[in-house]
């Protein structure tokens, strides 16, 4: 399969890998989706398998970029805005689920906090951090876990604490702002005498309140969701986040909103989106995600290009070129409308980029913080990972969809063999609409729901 017109490698659709289309000279751009992905390292004969004993990265260190606006392709205008079951919040957001959650102030109450959850089903999500952190790293835990108290899917939080740590109750309280009593309750566990039962005393109360909470008909447009790829491969750009990218622009279409973070895979491929700001001052905070997140490899000594991983290469994606440009489809071709520091929380309709790293579990947690109702998480190699937040797994492939069933939500891969595109974002759409309403994900079905807060600093 030849992606596009001007590349000189095709892929093969049986294993996802590189084949040259005519013959490549040592030195000369390999090109796939029309971008280069890289540079030959040898003399490439047509036909050759072109991965990573004959095809290296381009990529340098901190550049320079122009504004360079392209032209948005207009959506077609939908006759109405669909809807879906959801909770109107007396806030006025809006939710998807009407979970109990415990968010840890600090790390050394996980163990209460999973007792808690055995006894009563509220979800907790165990933590290290919260204590001897200094400055911006205890900050930014800080941020995490209020985007995680305030998201609208929790009808209720259990906010639970130790009570000597540097972010105590307290000093928490004072960043988390005012909130209403009757869903957020605070524990401090060294203030009682029997922190499990008083535990179960404010979960219950919290469980009355969320009982009084029922589903109603929500426009789409106030849903929600983020992007995320994970475990990709050679069909990853190809199937699956090229779906979910037609996805997000018929969401944003229709008045919604999309969040696409991982910010190292999209160098290489980070034009495509700077090009699409919707003015120079957006565009100047893209330039500065991009360049602020080099500097974090530099100033560890790693280079920017050490990705992909040695799923990624198995299965097909030879460099970070290559991965990004896949990477970014998920994104769609809508306008970026604002940029987001890590642990923002999005406030304009339509595509937001997130900074954040691309590690999963890191990845899901600044989308849920930061307001995502769902996340949309395509593999080509397959994960059980699952967020606080719906965590729909879209497979590249349908080999992967038939073996890990138990993990895959919708099958992408079907697009492969001659599957129609447009029924396909349909019937993807519909799903969607699905989930909002109520209809659990795998990783829901599976219990498996995690956090990791993302740390660059000094540890006391």
């Amino acid at each position: 399969m030849q992606i596009h017109p001007n590349d000189n490698v095709e892929v093969n659709i049986e294993n996802g890998h590189k084949y040259a289309l005519s013959d490549i000279a040592s030195g000369e751009q390999i090109i796939k989706y029309g971008f280069p992905i890289g540079v030959a390292k040898c003399d490439i004969k047509k036909g050759e398998h072109v991965h990573t004993h004959n095809l290296k990265t381009g990529l340098g260190e901190l550049l320079s970029y122009t504004y360079e606006p392209v032209e948005i392709p207009a959506y077609p205008a939908p006759e109405q805005v669909p809807t879906f079951m959801g909770y109107e919040r007396e806030n006025g957001d809006v939710g998807i689920r009407n979970d109990i959650w415990i968010i840890n102030t600090v790390g050394c109450v996980n163990k209460t906090a999973e007792r808690l959850s055995a006894l009563t089903g509220a979800f907790s999500f165990p933590h290290p951090f919260g204590c001897s952190q200094l400055g911006d790293d205890h900050e930014l835990t800080q941020k995490i876990l209020k985007g995680l108290i305030n998201h609208p899917n929790a009808g209720g939080v259990l906010v639970l604490g130790l009570g000597c740590e540097n972010n105590n109750i307290p000093a928490f309280q004072k960043v988390l702002g005012e909130v209403n009593p009757n869903r957020v309750k605070f524990l401090i566990t060294q203030e009682v005498e029997d922190e499990i039962a008083e535990g179960v005393r404010l979960i219950n109360e919290l469980k009355a309140y969320t009982e009084t909470q029922v589903r109603t008909p929500i426009p789409v447009s106030r849903l929600r969701v983020g992007l995320k790829c994970g475990g990709s491969d050679g069909y990853s750009g190809i199937t699956a986040n090229p779906l979910v990218g037609r996805f997000s622009d018929r969401l944003i279409a229709l008045g919604g909103s999309t969040i696409l973070s991982e910010v190292p895979e999209m160098f290489g491929a980070e034009t495509i989106l700077m090009n699409r700001c919707v003015n120079e001052e957006i565009f100047e905070k893209n330039v500065n995600l991009i360049n602020r997140f080099k500097e974090y490899f530099i100033a560890h000594n790693q280079v920017v290009y050490e990705n992909p991983s040695p799923g990624n290469k198995e299965g097909g994606i030879t460099t970070l070129e290559e991965k990004s440009l896949g990477c970014v489809q998920k994104g769609g071709s809508a306008a970026v409308v604002d940029v987001l520091d890590y642990g923002d929380v999005m406030e304009k309709n339509g595509l937001n980029l997130l900074n954040g790293p691309g590690n999963d579990i890191v990845a899901v947690t600044n989308l849920a913080a930061a307001g995502a109702h769902l996340i949309l998480f395509t593999t080509g190699r397959g994960t059980p990972l699952g967020a606080p937040v719906p965590t729909v797994k879209v497979a590249t492939n349908s080999r992967l969809a038939e073996k890990k069933s138990n993990w895959i939500d919708f099958d992408a891969g079907v697009l492969l063999s001659g599957a129609n595109s447009d029924k396909t974002d349909d019937a993807f759409f519909e799903k969607i609409l699905a989930v909002a309403s109520g209809e659990e994900t795998k990783n829901e079905l599976n219990g498996y729901r995690e956090i990791s807060i993302f740390k660059d600093g000094v540890t006391l």
